[in-house]
């Protein structure tokens, strides 16, 4: 048995759309000298780890997928979770990157060693000259601090680690949360339990979910001539597209989105006090638009009690709000989220000097172009700072960044260049034309506090313009921004 290769020139982390997608682009440009770290024993990220029931994309298939592998064989214009996850195997397969995949090898830090950075996973450490992480923000349950909560006696899980044993007949079940994740799950699980308390600190908009299914005749085109598919896709993302006028540039627009959703909400819940208990306080966008025809009908049945009351402890067998009720319950299910601007590659990064990578950021989240550090040589981030989107598809901005790295890997390649550090200078100017640019978005100036925002309130995750902007600033690597040797 021959021992595994420890130095490769470069190591990507992650077999997510990122990770999966940058070495697909890597091979195709030539580059075989790499290897792709994954913790978990197959591939999909986040679409491989979410698996609760209901789980599906909130973006059009046709635009949530790799421009260089469309799929004709979507079931539907939304994607179920089980489709996504086959997809990124079939991309994994067909482009023959499964080779370059190590599972099992969770990455515990990373340090930057004079002239390469030195891995440590949970079996064996590598070196590379050059280290690209595609560990996605919506990776990390994030888990509220509940007074009592080692004392519940009941079964405990978040939404991300859906516990499939567990069988929810007949159960009185707690759901913490009411995004995006569980207004998809809480549909799912009504009809089954007794009793479903569902605790709602800040009540979303939900538009209406325009989705379909796309009928035989639709794939057999899309088989037969791909341009029509490319197209649709075309037609989708500039529809999405003007959807910033409304985020970003005139806020005044969403009063009109917002009606609207106020129409979904009354047509479906009928009883005048729920509906009150139902009606965000902000304006629509300011925290994530979430989608969906079911999840109203389903808290409206009588099985079904909305809590608006905070919560003040978890009993052994319940959960106590301020204004002093127990809600008895047996089992307790966080819909609560990803550590979004918490990132635990903060703390497993070592960047020059052994400088972490939560230091760096004490100041907030900020890269050149959400993909390069200053102070973090021959490294560069998938989905970092600011890169995140309200309104289109993440796919769309994880392949502008793709481009980006891999052009600066063959500018290093025709200057002979070894190392390649964003100038501190230019990371500053680029954030903060960031965030002047966000000041005047609804994510800001919408009325409420979302997962969007840091500790300080800064908008740390989201592109405040056109995604086609965005592409246009990454299509090439320049030099002269970095410091080089």
């Amino acid at each position: 048995m021959t021992a595994e290769r420890q130095h490769y020139r470069i190591v990507v982390i992650g077999t997510g759309f990122a990770g999966i997608g940058m070495a697909v682009r890597l091979k195709q440009a030539g580059y075989h000298d790499f290897v792709v770290l994954e913790r978990a024993g197959d591939v999909g990220g986040t679409w491989r780890d979410n698996t609760y029931p209901g789980c599906r994309c909130d973006v059009p298939s046709h635009l949530y997928s790799f421009s260089f592998a469309p799929n004709p064989e979507w079931s539907s214009t939304f994607s179920p979770q089980p489709e996504i996850e086959d997809y990124l195997h079939q991309v994994t397969n067909g482009f023959r990157v499964r080779p370059h995949i190590r599972f099992g090898r969770a990455v515990e830090s990373a340090h930057w060693q004079e002239d390469h950075w030195r891995i440590h996973t949970s079996q064996g450490d590598f070196t590379a000259d050059l280290l690209l992480s595609g560990m996605g923000p919506l990776a990390e349950p994030s888990y509220p601090k509940l007074p009592g909560i080692e004392s519940f006696e009941g079964d405990v899980f978040h939404s991300a680690q859906w516990n499939h044993d567990l069988d929810l007949s007949g159960r009185k079940v707690a759901v913490i949360g009411t995004g995006a994740s569980a207004i998809q799950f809480v549909p799912a699980i009504q009809p089954e339990v007794e009793e479903l308390h569902l605790f709602q600190r800040t009540p979303p908009w939900v538009m209406p979910r325009p989705d379909r299914k796309i009928t035989g005749f639709e794939k057999a085109v899309f088989r037969r001539f791909p341009l029509t598919q490319k197209a649709v896709r075309a037609g989708i993302y500039w529809g999405r597209e003007s959807m910033v006028l409304g985020f970003a540039k005139l806020p005044a627009l969403m009063k009109q989105f917002q009606k609207i959703a106020e129409n979904h909400l009354a047509q479906q819940i009928r009883d005048p006090e729920l509906r009150a208990r139902l009606t965000p306080d902000f304006t629509l966008g300011c925290k994530r638009v979430l989608i969906s025809d079911d999840y109203y009908p389903a808290i409206a049945q009588p099985n079904v009690e909305v809590v608006g009351d905070g919560i003040a402890e978890v009993t052994p067998n319940g959960i106590v709000t301020d204004d002093g009720v127990k809600h008895e319950v047996d089992t307790i299910i966080y819909g609560t989220g990803f550590r979004v601007t918490d990132l635990p590659v903060m703390d497993m990064l070592y960047g020059r000097d052994g400088q972490t990578l939560r230091e760096a950021w004490s100041d907030g989240m900020q890269a050149h172009l959400g993909t390069a550090i200053a102070g973090f040589p021959n490294f560069f981030l998938l989905i970092g700072p600011n890169t995140g989107l309200g309104h289109s598809s993440m796919v769309f901005m994880i392949e502008s960044q793709i481009a980006y790295i891999l052009d600066a890997v063959k500018t290093m390649d025709a200057r002979g260049l070894r190392e390649v550090e964003v100038r501190p200078e230019v990371q500053r100017e680029f954030v903060d034309r960031v965030r002047s640019s966000m000041r005047n978005t609804i994510w800001t100036r919408g009325g409420c506090t979302s997962w969007y925002l840091d500790s300080e309130g800064r908008n740390t995750t989201i592109w405040p313009s056109f995604t086609f902007r965005f592409r246009r600033l990454t299509r090439r690597f320049d030099p002269a921004e970095y410091r080089t040797r």
